[in-house]
């Protein structure tokens, strides 16, 4: 994964900003759980793409730890670093993300073990970032959609937090998830309005702007049970956000691959479960013809990232120290 004959070893220089690509073939498992259901398919692609997922999550995991034992002083730094440390909290989001596509297969067991780790861990996780977020001084440049990671996961808490512990746990996690959503939002625009553009390494993770609207919808129907006002006002704001992030496709398509690619993964599984979840509770067909049109959109998104991340990969470009 990287060339040893670098100062230190690809050990070293893992980064945690490969936990997104759990969290985006996570997602993607849940997108065809649905999509199998939709189309009544018996095929065990979910399945397996979940089954190897967590062989992933597993070894990425084990790996992490060896370099918290053998290099803490460069996990320490990456807990420093403005941008790297909101991904530690993607540890936890796996976890639950993890428990929403088990519960998907039928595992509820081995589902709610994966919950009960995920959500404590993500509000220890949360609550150490914004400690560090109220009392070291930030410059508001640094502010990027990266910040929206750590919010995101109390949302997913409530998706199969519903069924594995009082609602009470879950609307702690939602409120949470929603404030901190808009409070971001807010600090984002101005830093985007009126400062200096992104970086283009770190324009993919302009998508992780649509996850908390389509996370929060879909944890809200969860919590509610209804399609009411809040509902639609959730499902219709992530999905402008979709739309005006298509408008600057041309942005995109100049970025080189970085693995910040995989920002464009788990919002886009997220956004096309919106549209399941709108045909399931509405039953008009321009919301099933669009989930299955995204779905495709969604699974070759996800396959160019990963062919591009197996050759960066392979050519020894992933674990080496950071420009």
């Amino acid at each position: 994964m990287g060339d040893s004959t670098q100062s230190g070893s690809w050990l070293e220089y893992f980064p945690i900003t490969l936990v997104p690509t759990v969290m985006g073939l996570t997602g993607l498992a849940i997108l065809l759980f649905k999509a199998q259901h939709l189309l009544h398919l018996q095929a065990p692609i979910a399945q397996g793409l979940l089954l190897a997922v967590s062989a992933w999550f597993l070894f990425m995991g084990t790996v992490y730890l060896l370099k918290a034992v053998r290099y803490p002083r460069a996990v320490a730094a990456e807990f420093r670093h403005p941008v790297r440390i909101n991904f530690f909290p993607g540890i936890s989001i796996c976890f639950l993300l993890g428990a929403i596509a088990y519960t998907e297969m039928g595992w509820t067991d081995l589902a709610r073990i994966l919950w009960w780790i995920g959500a404590p861990l993500h509000l220890f996780l949360l609550l150490i970032i914004l400690k560090r977020w109220f009392h070291v001084p930030h410059q508001l440049p640094s502010f990027n959609p990266a910040w929206f990671i750590p919010v995101v996961g109390p949302l997913l808490v409530p998706v199969v937090g519903i069924r594995y512990a009082s609602p009470e746990i879950s609307w702690f996690f939602f409120a949470v998830g929603i404030v901190f959503w808009l409070t971001l939002m807010a600090v984002l625009l101005n830093r985007i309005f009126f400062h200096e553009p992104l970086p283009q390494k770190l324009l993919p993770t302009l998508f992780i702007l649509i996850a908390p609207p389509a996370v929060g919808f879909i944890a809200y129907v969860k919590l509610t049970g209804e399609m009411d006002a809040f509902a639609r006002i959730l499902f219709y704001f992530g999905v402008f956000t979709g739309l005006m992030l298509l408008t600057m496709v041309d942005q995109f398509r100049r970025v080189p691959y970085f693995v910040s690619w995989w920002g464009y993964t788990f919002p886009l599984d997220a956004l096309t479960l919106t549209f399941y979840l709108m045909y399931a509770k509405t039953h008009l067909g321009f919301f099933r013809i669009t989930a299955l049109g995204m779905t495709v959109v969604t699974v070759l998104t996800i396959l160019v990232v990963l062919i591009r991340t197996l050759r960066s990969a392979a050519r020894g470009q992933i674990c080496i120290p950071e420009d």
